[in-house]
C-alpha cells in the first residue's frame, strides 16, 4: 500500500481565522560571573485574518500590509524564573519558583490563562464536578488524589501543607531546593504554549456564534506532545477533542515540526511523492503507528504503543508543491492503539486544513508557515527584548 495519496482540497472551504502560538526563552548570567542565573520566558499568541494574509507576498511582505495583519492581534505572556543564587522574599529557590509560576499564570490577562488551566484540569466542558488529575505533593512527595473541583489551592492530606493548582502540573519535579535547570524553563514554555492556545479554544468554544470555533485553524509550533509528568494533560486534551466530534463541532488544530527524526525522514520519502510539477495535486501521507515504529524509529515491538501516553496528535506528511513539504501533527480524538491507526478519515478536519495551508506558506524559509514565522518573530528573546537588555537587568 502506498504511503502517499493525492489529495484534492477543492471541495473543501479554507478556514477563515488563524491563531498561532510560539515561545522562546533565554538563560542569563551576570558578567563577571557570580553564580547567579535567571531565565526570561516569552510566549506570543497571534491572531491572523486569512483574507488579509492571502494579500501578502510571503517572500517579500510589504511592511504596511504586515502592520495591518499584526495590528491589535497579539497576546503575550512573559515571566522571569530565578534558577540559581537569587534571593527573594518567597523563601527557598524551590518555593520562589512555585509561587512565581502560580502568580504568573493566575494574574496575567486578568486570569484568563488560569481559567483555562482550571478548564482543562477539571474537564469543565463536561459540566461535572471532576477532581483535578492526581499528583505528588511538592512538600512530602506523597500522592494527592486530586484537588476538589474548581479549587485554586488545597491542602495535602498527608503533610497538611498548602499546595497550588500549578503544583499539579509537576514543575517541582524539575527543581532542586536551591536551583533549577533549563529543563524547567523549556517545560514551562511548552506548557504555557498549550494553555495560551487552549485559552482561545475555550473562549471560541463558549462563543455565542457557534460557527467561529470550527472556522478557525489553531497552530502550535512543534509537535502536539507533552512528556514526563506533563503528559497528564494529554488524556484531558484528547477527551475534549473527542467531545468536539460528538458535538459535531470539529476542531482544526495542527502542530508543525521543522526539525527532528520525522522531518529527516520526510526529506527522504518526499522526493518520490507528487507533485513534481506546479499543476499537480498535493499529496498527503498519514503515518500509522506501525509505519512510525518500523520505518521512522526502526525499532522492534514497543512496551507501550507508539504515542499512547504522550501524543495528542498523529503524524501527517503533506507535500503541497515540488518544493514545499510539511511534517504536521493533527488530532484524531481519543487514542487508538491499533497498529494500522490512523487512516486519513480519522484525521480531524484534514480536508479544510489542506485547503487552508497553501495560503499560509512562507517563502522566506523552507516549508515555513507564515503565522508561525510571525509569532516566532514576536516571541523571540534574541531580538525583543534584546539579550543585552536582559544582561543589564541581571547585572543590576
Amino acid at each position: 500500500m502506498s504511503l502517499w495519496h493525492e489529495f484534492d482540497a477543492g471541495p473543501f472551504r479554507s478556514l477563515k481565522y488563524i491563531w498561532a502560538v510560539d515561545g522562546s526563552y533565554a538563560s542569563v548570567k551576570p558578567n563577571p560571573p557570580s553564580g547567579k542565573e535567571v531565565a526570561f520566558i516569552k510566549i506570543a499568541l497571534l491572531s491572523i485574518d486569512n483574507k488579509k494574509l492571502e494579500k501578502i507576498d510571503k517572500r517579500n511582505p510589504h511592511p504596511l500590509l504586515l502592520q495591518d495583519v499584526m495590528s491589535d492581534s497579539a497576546l503575550f505572556h512573559a515571566t522571569v524564573l530565578p534558577l540559581k543564587n537569587v534571593k527573594t522574599n518567597l523563601g527557598s529557590n524551590y518555593d520562589a519558583i512555585r509561587h512565581i509560576i502560580y502568580d504568573s499564570i493566575r494574574i496575567d490577562e486578568d486570569g484568563q490563562y488560569f481559567q483555562t488551566l482550571k478548564w482543562l484540569s477539571y474537564k469543565k466542558w463536561e459540566n461535572q464536578q471532576n477532581l483535578s488529575p492526581k499528583f505528588d505533593c511538592p512538600h512530602c512527595s506523597k500522592e494527592i488524589p486530586g484537588l476538589p473541583y474548581d479549587a485554586s489551592t488545597g491542602v495535602c492530606p498527608h503533610c497538611g501543607k498548602e499546595v497550588l493548582l500549578t503544583d499539579m502540573i509537576g514543575f517541582n519535579l524539575d527543581m532542586e531546593e536551591d536551583n533549577a535547570s533549563e529543563k524547567l524553563v523549556s517545560s514551562y514554555m511548552l506548557v504555557m504554549e498549550h494553555i495560551m492556545l487552549f485559552t482561545i479554544v475555550r473562549l471560541m468554544w463558549n462563543h455565542t456564534d457557534k460557527s467561529i470555533f470550527s472556522d478557525t485553524l489553531f497552530i502550535k509550533d512543534g509537535p502536539l506532545t507533552l512528556r514526563s509528568q506533563y503528559a497528564k494533560f494529554v488524556p484531558l486534551i484528547r477527551d475534549f477533542i473527542e467531545y468536539t466530534k460528538q458535538q459535531h463541532r470539529p476542531i482544526h488544530i495542527i502542530g508543525q515540526e521543522k526539525s527532528g527524526i520525522f522531518n529527516d525522514h520526510l526529506s527522504m520519502v518526499s522526493q518520490h511523492a507528487s507533485p513534481h510539477r506546479l499543476d499537480e495535486l498535493p499529496s498527503v501521507a498519514v503515518l500509522t503507528h506501525e509505519y512510525v515504529r518500523k520505518e521512522v524509529y526502526r525499532t522492534g515491538d514497543l512496551v507501550n504503543p507508539y504515542g499512547s501516553r504522550t501524543n495528542w496528535g498523529e503524524k501527517v506528511y503533506a507535500k503541497l508543491d515540488p518544493d514545499t513539504f510539511l511534517t504536521l501533527n493533527i488530532p484524531t480524538g481519543m487514542y487508538n492503539e491499533d497498529s494500522s491507526f490512523p487512516k486519513p478519515e480519522n484525521i480531524i478536519g484534514l480536508g479544510r486544513i489542506m485547503a487552508t495551508l497553501p495560503s499560509l506558506i512562507s517563502r522566506k524559509y523552507e516549508s515555513a508557515l507564515f503565522p508561525v514565522e510571525l509569532a516566532n518573530g514576536v516571541a523571540s528573546m534574541s531580538s525583543y527584548p534584546s539579550a543585552k537588555i536582559l544582561q543589564r537587568f541581571i547585572d543590576n
